[in-house]
């Protein structure tokens, strides 16, 4: 039998746009990239791609490196744990780092009540996995969401998420027995009064509460536009649920780890979700993701219900726990209270500059950021396009952007949150040039 001819190419000697080619003929369409730049390597909070040009990262991979980019802690963690296994698969032959990690997010987790957590592979997994623990406890069928809200990929998420385009164009129908309501967003005109209103029309007009098995909430709704959930509506969804029996799921997969100047930004609210869904920055990079929520609640399934082939990965397991100490050790809560304060002097000068284009800004939950882009300083006037032309023009000066919001006019910031005050304001002029050579 022949060996393969498997020839290993220095991706440093094509270019972005030799890349692109390959990828665009190799990979299908709909998993595209915002950016044509293929990463060489990174440190910290920036990025050299394979033509060896520079970027400041905001984006973290979508607030997921929160620790910046091969942070030598949890680098020697995972090198550690590779070299003793890399997989057996935690249903099979578990191994210590699953049950040590579970025992500190159990200890984290908001909320005075014993808790326990599973392990998956994704968010989307997660989310999934909390729905189903819900239902197996309250033996009803019900989910309700909130429109705006983005919880993941798979049919039974996308039908939750709260955005069609990209997300659910063409892939339904979905799951039946999902319900979304209005979330509150003062800058459009909706208020808290307005949201809990809807939630009681669905129980008169569409589910009765006795069938609703959970309502799922983001303390900050990523995707849809980094709107924050106001105090008062959380503890009314909480007072909500406990008066129908229903269980509250906060979603904090984009808000947990410290991004919001909070271990998890449910604590802003002082209240205690059922059931957390938590991944991205939970362990810097490598895949993980899981559902903490009350004892008794999260002992619903019967055993051999809940998991996956990948979940609780060793190596991830061994990232998370090294995460953690790096949180606790670097006081990353603290820190992202600190860099909001270097972002928020610079957007609010850009917003008196141009406030007539910078609509609303969102700066009150620590390292995670927006500010709106909109025309004639008008709310119901998004101004998609600007948001496009500053994505592709900050790339082209060195720095990673995202963008976000229903009508995909929200631009967000999610630096690691290590990242020096140098490269903040490196980063902030580029903006404040991109938009003076647009607006």
């Amino acid at each position: 039998m022949n060996e393969p001819n498997l020839k290993v190419v220095d991706s440093r000697s094509q270019s972005n746009s030799d890349w692109q080619a390959r990828k665009n003929d190799a990979v299908a369409r709909g998993e595209g990239n915002l950016a044509s730049v293929f990463v060489d390597h990174a440190l910290g909070s920036e990025i050299w791609d394979v033509e060896g040009k520079r970027y400041i990262d905001f984006g973290s991979g979508i607030a997921v490196c929160s620790a910046g980019h091969t942070h030598p802690k949890i680098t020697a963690a995972v090198v550690a744990q590779l070299g003793k296994f890399s997989h057996t698969c935690v249903m099979v032959t578990p191994y210590d780092t699953s049950v040590m990690l579970a025992e500190k997010l159990n200890e984290l987790a908001p909320g005075p009540s014993k808790k326990k957590s599973i392990f998956v592979t994704t968010g989307a997994e997660a989310v999934e996995n909390a729905v189903k623990i819900a239902r197996a406890h309250t033996r009803r069928r019900g989910i309700i969401a909130f429109n705006g809200g983005y919880h993941g990929r798979t049919l039974m998420t996308m039908g939750m998420t709260g955005k069609i385009t990209p997300y659910k164009n063409l892939f339904g129908p979905f799951p039946a027995e999902i319900y979304h309501a209005p979330f509150p967003i003062e800058y459009h005109g909706i208020s808290v009064e307005d949201s809990l209103k809807a939630l009681n029309n669905l129980f008169i007009c569409d589910i009765a509460p006795s069938d609703v098995a959970a309502i799922i909430v983001e303390p900050i709704q990523g995707e849809g536009g980094f709107y924050p959930a106001p105090r008062e509506f959380m503890q009314a969804l909480r007072a909500l649920c406990d008066e129908h029996g229903i269980l509250m799921i906060s979603d904090e997969i984009q808000t947990g780890f410290a991004r919001t100047g909070k271990m998890f930004c449910t604590e802003y609210s002082d209240i205690e979700p059922d059931i957390c869904t938590v991944a991205k920055g939970m362990a810097n990079g490598f895949p993980i993701a899981a559902v903490v929520g009350k004892a008794e609640i999260m002992d619903a399934p019967s055993p051999g219900a809940i998991g996956g082939t990948y979940a609780g990965s060793p190596i991830a397991c061994a990232a998370a726990l090294a995460m953690i100490e790096v949180i606790e050790e670097e006081q990353f809560v603290e820190s992202a209270t600190r860099f909001a304060t270097v972002f928020r002097s610079r957007l609010d000068k850009l917003q008196a500059q141009y406030p007539c284009t910078i609509g609303h800004l969102r700066t009150s939950h620590g390292a995670m950021m927006a500010m709106e882009l909109v025309k004639n300083g008008h709310p119901d006037q998004p101004d998609a396009e600007l948001t496009k032309a500053l994505l592709g023009k900050a790339t082209e000066k060195g720095l990673i952007l995202l963008a976000c919001g229903s009508r995909g006019n929200v631009i967000r910031f999610l630096p690691a949150l290590n990242i020096s005050d140098e490269l903040v304001n490196e980063g902030m002029d580029i903006v404040a040039e991109c938009l003076q050579e647009l607006v």
